[in-house]
């Protein structure tokens, strides 16, 4: 974090546009809040828009405005966020969720700085503002893929800030609830077991998550003192053992496997809200599920009662697994019966053919 902030102290200097990444909760808003105190814009406007928040044709009207009539709804003629970040910096959280028309527009007003209003016959004049854009989502596999626009990805990405995830920097869980305890309005004293249950836990939902439990605890903690019976059911549960770490020596889907297997855990409260939060990847959850084949030798129904889900799941879980493109084909798990580990079984009438059996073609002498 100390080198996050260092390199964002440096960009902030700069008028280059950043390009803010990490998972869901780790705080990309604050790090733009960061560049944008530390900038020399920072007596202007700081604007923020939520991309993943609006549809296509609200998000073009909050950005750039529209005029009065142009829709329905449109009584008045409305200024656009990247006029009131005028001379400012225009921060564009969630902005993979844009859709390619979208992209389209806001590259335009990046290459010249112009902007059209909505219902508009002629463009605005030149606005003056810097853009920090943020998302959770890996932009490089979206253009691969022909759902981001590359030209949009370099003009966006010209410096690049990645904020790590809070479960690569568990030195930084003490300091947080040292933090956030501090300044809370009721004392509350965690015991050491209840410490190390919040070192192990992996946070999928990162700092977010960290402060919502803590301040479940202030609230709900019947004493001053929290135990670990006291935490939430996910800390409780250790659930940092079904999760894949980077320096382990198995797969993740070894660990996955072994977690529904053995620990008899079910695929839709384990595996399922662990890809949402993009713990695991597409990857891992292919190599989940031909071991899972590979056990049931190919059958997708036998699979759901090792994976802990019921025979009603069936449909379910294959939509799911098509619709993110983590289906495995069954025919390499199906295979044909060995002759050596079954004896072959013969007939009573069976009768062997003779060394040298004539030709149907040529009669016998």
């Amino acid at each position: 974090m100390k080198e996050l902030l260092s390199m964002a102290d440096r960009a902030a200097k700069s008028p280059a546009k950043i390009l803010i990444t990490g998972e869901s909760g780790v705080g990309k808003d604050l790090v733009a809040r960061h560049v944008h105190i530390q900038s020399s814009r920072s007596g202007a406007p700081y604007v923020a828009v939520n991309c993943a928040g609006l549809t296509e044709t609200l998000l073009e009207s909050e950005l750039f405005g529209h005029v009065k009539g142009s829709f329905t709804g449109a009584f008045r003629d409305k200024r656009g966020k990247i006029q009131l970040a005028h001379r400012g910096i225009l921060f564009l959280d969630e902005v993979g969720e844009m859709s390619l028309r979208m992209q389209a527009l806001l590259l335009r007003f990046l290459e010249n700085g112009e902007i059209q209003a909505v219902g508009s016959d002629s463009p605005q004049t030149h606005v003056d503002v810097r853009v920090l854009a943020a998302t959770n989502r890996n932009l490089a596999e979206l253009v691969a893929a022909g759902q981001f626009r590359e030209d949009l990805y370099y003009r966006l990405c010209v410096i690049h800030l990645r904020v790590p995830a809070l479960r690569d920097r568990p030195e930084d869980v003490l300091a947080l609830m040292k933090q956030v305890l501090g300044r809370a309005e009721r004392n509350l004293t965690l015991t050491d077991a209840a410490v190390r249950s919040f070192l192990a836990y992996r946070w999928p939902g990162n700092v977010r998550e960290l402060l919502n439990v803590l301040e479940q605890l202030v609230w709900l903690s019947p004493t001053g003192v929290v135990d670990v019976e006291h935490l939430p059911p996910a800390l409780r549960s250790c659930p940092q053992l079904l999760a894949p770490r980077a320096d382990r020596r198995r797969q993740a889907a070894d660990d996955l496997y072994d977690a529904l297997v053995k620990q008899r855990s079910s695929f839709w409260e384990s595996v399922y809200p662990m890809f949402l939060a993009r713990d695991i990847t597409r990857h891992d959850l292919r190599e989940l599920v031909r071991r899972g084949l590979q056990e049931s030798r190919g059958r997708y129904k036998s699979m759901l009662t090792l994976f802990g889900m019921p025979s009603t799941d069936y449909r379910r879980f294959m939509n799911f697994l098509a619709a993110h493109e983590c289906s495995v084909a069954v025919r390499e798990f199906r295979r044909e019966p060995d002759p050596a580990e079954a004896p072959l079984e013969i007939p009573p009438s069976y009768v062997a053919p003779p060394a040298f059996a004539p030709s149907p073609m040529v009669p016998a002498h």
